[in-house]
């Protein structure tokens, strides 16, 4: 599937939750949403940096992750994050891996000021 397909075919994912009838979320706005998106991308971008990737929000609606050498990767869900990320770095990641979760804590107590 392109990936124009696949951006305009989910509209309706957990993590973009708005306030309605049965669903419980702290983003009852569209500003409380864009906020939620940046500190996501930010713990991301923590993850991704020693593997030279960068994570961002796409229009409001979608994901884009870049290398270094300018390949992108568009997608519509969190979830696909993490098999983006090795197929842009050619590389089998573990989340889970106590040394890369040294890595990200170290990187957002730096950006922190800590």
């Amino acid at each position: 599937m392109c990936s124009l397909c696949g951006i305009l075919g989910c509209d309706d994912h957990w993590s973009h939750a708005v306030a309605r009838d049965g669903v419980y979320t702290r983003n009852t706005d569209r500003l409380a949403r864009r906020a939620e998106a940046a500190r996501r991308a930010k713990g991301a971008n923590a993850a991704l940096a020693h593997l030279r990737l960068s994570f961002g929000d796409w229009q409001g609606r979608s994901y884009v992750l870049r290398s270094a050498t300018g390949k992108t990767a568009l997608f519509d869900a969190l979830g696909h994050l993490w098999p983006e990320a090795e197929a842009l770095s050619g590389r089998v990641l573990d989340p889970l891996d106590p040394d890369w979760l040294d890595r990200i804590e170290a990187a957002l107590d730096a950006e922190q000021g800590g």
